[in-house]
């Protein structure tokens, strides 16, 4: 029987030979393990960088990151809001898997100890935390919550949301003096642990989580210069005119006002130049950390990969803030490097459909570390490899966090999204939204009623069907989570 790529990375034996394999053939000697760096911002929509094609603003040296390794291009995060979507990124696990996000309840000692934190750690990895760590940890689900400062070599992490001030975040006081704005100073912790780690025989693992571009809006005012006087361009879907066809049920949160309150409706120069430059620093800060990576002779075996934890709206079509399953909130940038490899530094941009919980076991196999069975994530080395291939036929847009007005559930492929809005209470109506993605890639037509695509419908209905058949089967029976599988339920569905 002949096996092509795609089918043997279906079959846990072949999927290990295949990690091997790639260990073995790409990293600078067999018997070394890739150095791992993962860079996680916080808020950041795909149109910020120029890598993505936007031409009014500044990020070199991500862009660059980008031209030397591979730039994939329909990356999403399960659950768009920072809290689910980390926790999901530690473990490889959709949120009704974890158990954890706002209003619901703390990630589970045991789900931690399976964290590709843990596991790298367990291996002989060391490593290192910076920056906002997003979760707590909780040996009980009503238990109380800790953070996993004794869980890392060298620990930079904070609580909450972290501030911008550099001396407000206790673990990063001693770069408070030289680096002000926390960004640039995480930049600086990455810069000391990479040259520290270079000196020993065990390979590192750094993960520095930025607030950046999180509200509240708080640039380093050493960067006012970039974006001073600055027009931007509006995307095409910008502007409540462009948002009509959405449902009612997603007017109901936090994300409809914020269009008006935030200013994208009367001052979106200002408050781009504004978020944009919290960007730059992020840039500044990639800098830093990619020259110390040269400068410690650790170039040719250190990975890179680089992310957001959420998208943001940005005034598309008359929202803003994040949250929401359309592609400004929930597709995010996603950038890997590998050095050394065959298809590095040639431009290539892989369009697979990728998620937030495949970093899990991606990190582990760049390690050689066994990859928990059961996870929901999905190794990206096959899509490096070869990015014609594809790993997920689908994946969840999941959420159940803020007003139940707005909760939904949707799920995406390459070419097609379908969400569905279950909420039916007094003049509301549950309802279903359908977008052609490979044509309408800025969401404009919701064509759920068009009888041109009836068959992509009721594919995607189905498709739909088995993401809440699974949260049936496998949500976690605490937090909240078990009773979703009927609420999202389609009212016409024969289940």
């Amino acid at each position: 029987m002949r096996f092509g790529l795609k089918r043997i990375n279906q079959i846990p034996m072949y999927r290990a030979l295949l990690a091997l394999l790639f260990l073995t053939c790409f990293s600078v000697k067999a018997e070394e393990r890739w150095n791992l760096i993962f860079l996680l911002t916080d808020d950041q929509t795909t149109y910020s960088l120029g890598c993505y094609g936007n031409k009014d603003v500044q990020t070199p040296n991500i862009d660059q990151l980008a031209a030397d390794g591979m730039i994939f291009d329909n990356h999403y995060d399960t659950t768009a809001i920072c809290m689910a979507s980390r926790a999901s990124v530690f473990t490889g696990l959709f949120e009704y898997r974890t158990g954890c996000n706002f209003d619901h309840g703390n990630l589970l000692e045991k789900k931690w100890a399976k964290s590709y934190p843990m596991l790298l750690r367990k291996a002989g990895y060391r490593t290192a935390f910076a920056g906002k760590f997003g979760i707590e940890i909780a040996e009980k689900p009503d238990g109380k919550g800790r953070l996993a400062e004794n869980d890392f070599d060298k620990w930079g992490g904070g609580p909450g949301q972290t501030s911008y001030n550099t001396k407000q975040n206790a673990s990063m006081k001693a770069y408070a003096k030289e680096y002000p704005h926390s960004t640039v100073s995480y930049g600086a912790f990455g810069r000391d642990f990479v040259s520290e780690s270079a000196k020993g025989d065990a390979p590192f693992c750094l993960s520095i989580s930025f607030k950046a571009p999180h509200k509240p809006a708080t640039p380093d005012p050493q960067f006012d210069s970039i974006y001073k006087g600055k027009t931007f361009t509006k995307p095409e879907n910008y502007g409540r005119e462009n948002g009509e066809h959405f449902s009612q049920q997603s007017r109901q949160g936090r994300q409809f006002v914020r269009f008006e309150e935030w200013g994208y409706a009367d001052r979106y120069d200002e408050v781009m130049a504004i978020y944009h430059q919290q960007i730059y620093a992020i840039d500044v800060a990639v800098g830093m950390i990619r020259d110390a990576i040269k400068d410690a002779g650790v170039e040719g075996n250190t990975a890179i990969i680089f992310t957001s934890d959420n998208g943001f709206l940005c005034g598309s079509h008359g929202y803003g803030s994040k949250v929401l399953p359309y592609e400004e909130a929930s597709r995010v940038p996603m950038i890997m490097y590998l050095p050394g490899h065959a298809n590095s530094g040639k431009g290539i941009r892989c369009d697979a459909l990728t998620g937030n919980v495949d970093f899990h076991p991606t990190l582990l196999e760049l390690a050689g570390v066994d990859v928990p069975q059961g996870i929901d994530g999905k190794s990206l080395l096959p899509l490096y490899e070869n990015p014609a291939e594809e790993t997920h036929e689908q994946l969840p847009l999941i959420n159940v966090w803020g007003p139940k007005e707005a909760h939904s559930l949707g799920v995406v492929t390459k070419d097609w999204k379908y969400i569905y809005w279950p909420y039916d209470e007094g003049a509301f109506e549950a309802t279903e939204e359908l977008y052609f993605l490979r044509e309408d890639g800025l969401e404009m037509h919701n064509v759920i009623d068009d009888p041109k695509h009836e068959s992509a419908r009721e594919q995607m209905q189905k498709r739909y069907d088995s993401e809440v058949q699974s949260w049936r089967q496998k949500a976690v029976p605490f937090h909240g989570y078990s009773p979703f599988g009927k609420t999202f339920q389609r009212k016409s569905a024969d289940q």
